[in-house]
């Protein structure tokens, strides 16, 4: 496949999930979730996001617990190095250089 063809084809999505921290307050984490379906993306990445600890029940500050953020087309997943079907903890903080396309 040809790079031009490499961004525009969706080979993952970047996960918002929102877990409770020590102090009870949410706590939003990135995920990047090497799956082109964004529902699975989504399931993925709430199985890998409970190891860390519970997931917050409900919206917060107008944010769903688990929301999909941006797609990431594979020739980011190529550069960022996110195999097929891995998932990768991106931080708390926003991941610019993953909110591609």
């Amino acid at each position: 496949m040809r790079d031009k063809e490499a961004h525009l084809i969706t080979g993952g999505w970047l996960i918002s999930v929102m877990t409770e921290g020590s102090d009870g307050k949410p706590l939003q984490r990135y995920f990047a979730v090497g799956h082109p379906d964004q529902a699975k993306a989504e399931w993925t990445c709430i199985d890998r996001a409970t190891q860390d600890g519970p997931l917050a029940s409900s919206p917060s500050a107008g944010r769903e617990p688990v929301q999909a953020v941006n797609p990431i087309n594979l020739y980011a997943m190529r550069t960022y190095g996110l195999a097929n079907g891995e998932v990768k903890l991106l931080g708390e903080k926003p991941p610019r250089r993953w909110m591609t396309r």
